[in-house]
């Protein structure tokens, strides 16, 4: 099966093609870095022709309100295409929860690539998957000084990239979904807790300071972004940080 990855250099594209292709499938990657532009559509057409799926990992470059824009024009020239050329299956990556903090410009953004995805012609998959563990290091960096970290007490439930990318993998030489499939770690975590591991694990003697008010997930209600009903990866946090 040819798989076009789009944004298959990133973090988890480039697993994910990776993964596909020791399976035996023809996953190729594009991004702005091969040429493709999927904002202006620059070459978006030759990406997914004779793809039988395609898989759209591409992300906006800001998390403001610009990022409804992003994902508007991206999704709107890949969908085209995707039309256009007969994909059969196409697959985005997306947030638990994302439908539960308008509150926050990126998430009503990926909340808008959903609609537009299901709103389409052509079969879909939805992978949510809950905070990366690699991204915990700079959550971390948005709140702190010498002296302390401040974080909230949000719920959260840290997933390995690598886990991510398998899922998606997995999801994408499968039967569409026409819906959502949702993954997380093994773990659930206090923000604030998890920032005291952390450190105590780097050998990092600041405090971390519970803050209800800290950081981009203070506005964040209850536990929204945490599933533990979903489809649970194996990789646990103290691990991935050995």
């Amino acid at each position: 099966m040819k798989i076009a990855v789009i944004g298959g250099t990133g973090l988890i594209g480039a697993q994910v093609v990776e993964n596909l292709n020791a399976a035996g499938h023809e996953a190729v990657p594009h991004s702005l870095s091969t040429g493709v532009d999927v904002v202006s559509g620059q070459a978006v057409d030759r990406a997914v022709e004779g793809a039988g799926v395609v898989v759209n990992l591409t992300n906006s470059p800001t998390f403001d309100d610009a990022s409804l824009a992003f994902f508007e024009a991206s999704m709107g020239n890949l969908l085209a295409a995707a039309g256009d050329g007969g994909v059969g299956h196409f697959v985005i990556l997306s947030i638990v929860g994302v439908d539960k903090v308008p509150e926050l410009d990126y998430y009503r953004a990926k909340v808008l690539q959903e609609e537009l995805l299901r709103g389409g012609a052509v079969p879909y998959s939805i992978v949510r998957a809950t905070q990366f563990m690699e991204f915990m290091d700079a959550v971390l960096t948005w709140t702190a000084d010498k002296d302390s970290v401040r974080l909230p007490a949000t719920p959260i439930q840290p997933i390995a990239a690598k886990d991510v990318a398998a899922a998606v993998a997995e999801v994408a030489v499968g039967a569409p979904l026409n819906g959502i499939r949702n993954i997380g770690g093994p773990e659930v975590f206090a923000l604030d807790d998890l920032g005291r591991l952390i450190l105590s694990r780097k050998g990092d003697s600041r405090t971390v300071v519970t803050d209800p008010t800290a950081g981009m997930f203070a506005v964040v209600k209850g536990d929204v972004l945490t599933d533990t009903d979903a489809r649970l990866a194996h990789t646990r946090y103290t691990d991935w940080l050995s």
